[in-house]
């Protein structure tokens, strides 16, 4: 039984990249609740590579960033949910090109801008706006004060 999880779970690992709570929570339900078995099919795992924690954070801290639009706090507490360690969050963050969030934010913004263009309350609704995107209070406001003539 273990084996043929294992086999499934390290074919499961090769396609996408998984962090060692959900290993451990596919292992778990498979094997009925047995924690032990399930820790074992994890160290087996992370020894042959196949899971790797700062991987995972790096992989989904690039992918939330450039595709989703998020900022760094969203996906510092996104991470943090899935029990990885704050240093290695804190790497993942470090690989984040700084200078193309902080486009991204501008594109974002500038159109979320446009469509509050008659909305008396546009100000708190963009800077809303920007902090639900995990991007910090300062950098929303630089960029809301950019657009300050259109609002």
């Amino acid at each position: 039984m273990k084996d043929k999880l294992l086999n499934r779970l390290r074919r499961q690992c090769s396609r996408r990249e998984y962090c060692s709570a959900d290993i451990l929570k596919k292992a778990g339900e498979a094997l009925d609740g047995d924690r032990e078995g399930a820790k074992e099919i994890l160290d087996a795992l992370v020894a042959e590579k196949y899971v790797d924690d700062l991987r995972y954070a790096t992989a989904y801290a690039r992918e939330k960033s450039m595709i989703s639009g998020w900022g760094g706090t969203k996906i510092r507490y996104m991470l943090s949910g899935k029990g990885i360690p704050r240093e290695t969050i804190s790497l993942a963050l470090a690989e984040i090109d700084e200078a193309r969030a902080g486009q991204r934010l501008e594109r974002l913004m500038a159109a979320k801008a446009k469509s509050l263009k008659d909305d008396p309350q546009a100000r708190l609704k963009l800077l809303r706006f920007g902090l639900g995107r995990g991007y910090q209070y300062d950098e929303v406001v630089d960029v809301i004060d950019k657009y300050k003539t259109d609002i």
